[in-house]
């Protein structure tokens, strides 16, 4: 089987669970119980590791032509197969519970697939196949034949039960292959519904009347959530895939719906980031200011005070699982082949464990943005996070550790590191007086002026003439650009102007793309968003607009972004939908248009 583009796909979400669908009609990932639980279909990591496809027979053959679109403002997908013998119309999605409206999306999810065929023109020919391989492709289920015309898949923790309006469904040992007509003004059906093996049974639904629900549950959504900035449009639906990869019942972020697809095709830097990142947690909780609403900063602030729990000498973790788990450790998958054959697949993330300098920073930072919504007296939880954090990073902030990108080699003093560390200091002391009496804005000053000092004389080199990764090194690192947006230096800073300028010479692209790093294999879509931050706090508003259209470019066809572009062959590379490019998007569009705020 030839793999899909990664960028072929498009993304579901009933902000419990995520599914992907490709243009040829095959959801090929789907985790029913929750974003980082088990798949059921895995065939993006594995040909034999699960799919369910519906689309006209000979998909993608002679005279075959596919045009898709979100409904507005929702995660519902239409797509239209054109072939030789008329059009048809199949529409995804991952069902809302009945009646939520609101901040209710993704409470009560029944974790039901729900997809609807409609004949428009003609008579067309479509194939069903439907192959669960639960537990990421290691169990093959039974597949029984049921009463009301359904089938039942069950194997190990997961049934699956599978229904179609008026078409009665036929069992193939471990699989459904079959074949129906649809004529132009004729609805077919089809609901999907998940259920762990010695629970509650799988919901039912009626298709049609649960897409019209889940459609107004979006679009209630979005109305309790404007946006009045520049780019509406872009922000609004970069604001719903952020919206679509929050897991509703805690409101943490997954940092992405997959695992293991690769930074590389082949390669081995393959990872899972279906967790929640606290590194990433001041710039979620900008963009979720920008484009969504205080209601889902502070559900995702109080997650992240909880999962923390009381801090002791031992670091913060950087993720956590999306309640809160903290050990989330790593193994590996032998039996899939990987995406393109890039191996090892991963389950879990090693990270968890690194020493992260940076992460009390984004906290910290993120309590001071907020500083005026929680209050001018902080409750007992709140006040012994920061005091905690901010001790932690005076005792700490010499040390080594992993960086922004989590090297699993050695560790060094790199520079992103250090300034997170000194925004820890600096917002520290400007929430002191609302942190009781073991506050000590004094001490901590000096702290924060000692690391200032520290980054301004051992993270510059004159010989590259720009800061660079880590203290000593001639390495470039775009984490540089992100200087000025926690305002550690004024972006015309003439340090900051010329790093800005040996960044984009050295590590940009005609594409208008910016690597991590001189070794990186793609663009990193993150880092070319804060350039144009960059290029507007500079002063350069024009250049940092026509950077910004360029950048936004390189979407998919529902404009959905992964991890890292390959600006030779326009390639989507690592795991997707990936929430920091969507979140960079926001926050760029918002200095672009009020380059006052943040």
């Amino acid at each position: 089987m030839e793999q899909p583009a990664i960028s072929d796909y498009g993304f579901l979400s009933d902000c419990r669970s995520g599914a992907l669908v490709g243009l040829d009609g095959s959801v090929d990932w789907w985790c029913p119980d929750r974003f980082d639980s088990p798949s059921v279909f895995a065939r993006l990591l594995d040909p034999g590791a699960g799919h369910y496809r519906l689309a006209p027979v000979g998909v993608g053959g002679a005279g075959h032509r596919v045009e898709r679109a979100y409904s507005p403002d929702t995660l519902v997908l239409r797509t239209v197969h054109h072939t030789p013998e008329g059009s048809v119309a199949v529409t995804d999605a991952l069902a809302a519970a009945a009646g939520a409206r609101g901040h209710d999306l993704g409470m009560e999810s029944p974790a039901v697939l729900l997809r609807v065929v409609e004949g428009l023109t003609g008579r067309v020919r479509m194939a069903l196949d439907f192959a669960p391989r639960p537990e990421h492709g290691l169990l093959t289920p039974y597949v029984h034949e049921q009463p009301d015309g359904g089938v039942l898949a069950a194997a190990g923790p997961a049934v699956l039960v599978l229904r179609a309006g008026g078409l009665r469904l036929r069992a193939d040992r471990d699989r459904v292959h079959q074949e129906f007509e649809v004529a132009a003004g004729q609805t077919v059906g089809f609901d999907l519904a998940y259920a762990p093996a010695y629970g509650d049974p799988p919901a039912r639904l009626d298709p049609v009347a649960g897409l019209n629900e889940t459609i107004q549950a979006w679009e209630a959504f979005r109305e309790v959530h404007p946006y009045s900035g520049r780019y509406p449009e872009l922000v609004r639906a970069s604001s719903t895939a952020l919206t679509g990869l929050t897991y509703g019942r805690s409101g943490a972020v997954a940092a992405a719906l997959t695992t293991s697809l690769p930074e590389q095709l082949g390669g081995q830097l393959n990872y899972d980031y279906r967790y929640s990142w606290l590194r990433d947690f001041s710039m979620t909780m900008r963009a979720l200011w920008v484009a969504a609403c205080p209601h889902e900063a502070s559900r995702l602030f109080a997650w992240v005070t909880r999962s923390i729990g009381r801090i002791g000498d031992e670091p913060v973790p950087v993720l956590f699982g999306l309640q809160g788990e903290r050990d989330i450790s790593e193994h590996y998958c032998p039996h899939l082949d990987g995406y393109a054959g890039s191996q090892p697949v991963r389950i879990g993330n090693e990270a968890w464990k690194q020493r992260q300098l940076d992460v009390p920073g984004e906290i910290i930072s993120s309590v001071w943005r907020l500083r005026d919504y929680l209050g001018q007296t902080f409750d007992e939880e709140l006040r012994e996070m920061v005091l905690g954090l901010t001790e932690q990073v005076a005792c700490t902030w010499q040390l080594p550790d992993r960086g922004m990108w989590e090297a699993r080699a050695v560790e060094r003093h790199f520079v992103s590191s250090k300034v997170l560390c000194w925004v820890a200091m600096d917002r520290a002391v400007g929430l002191a007086d609302r942190l009781g009496d073991r506050a000590d804005p004094r001490r901590w000053a000096a702290v924060r002026d000692e690391i200032r000092a520290t980054v301004l004389r051992e993270g510059w080199n004159d010989e590259i003439g720009a800061f660079t990764a880590s203290f000593g090194s001639t390495e470039l690192d775009a984490s540089a650009l992100f200087l000025p947006v926690v305002h550690f230096l004024p972006a015309t800073d003439p340090r900051m102007r010329a790093t800005i300028a040996v960044v984009e010479r050295e590590l940009g692209t005609d594409e208008g793309l910016v690597r991590r790093f001189s070794h990186d294999p793609a663009g990193f879509v993150l880092c070319s968003f804060w350039l144009v931050e960059c290029l507007v706090l500079t002063g350069e508003q024009q250049r940092a607009e026509a950077l910004f259209e360029q950048v936004v470019g390189h979407a998919n066809d529902l404009g959905l972004f992964s991890e890292q572009i390959d600006p030779a062959g326009r390639l989507h590379l690592g795991n997707f939908p990936q929430a920091l490019s969507h979140i960079g998007l926001i926050n760029a569009a918002w200095r672009i248009t009020d380059p006052t705020q943040f």
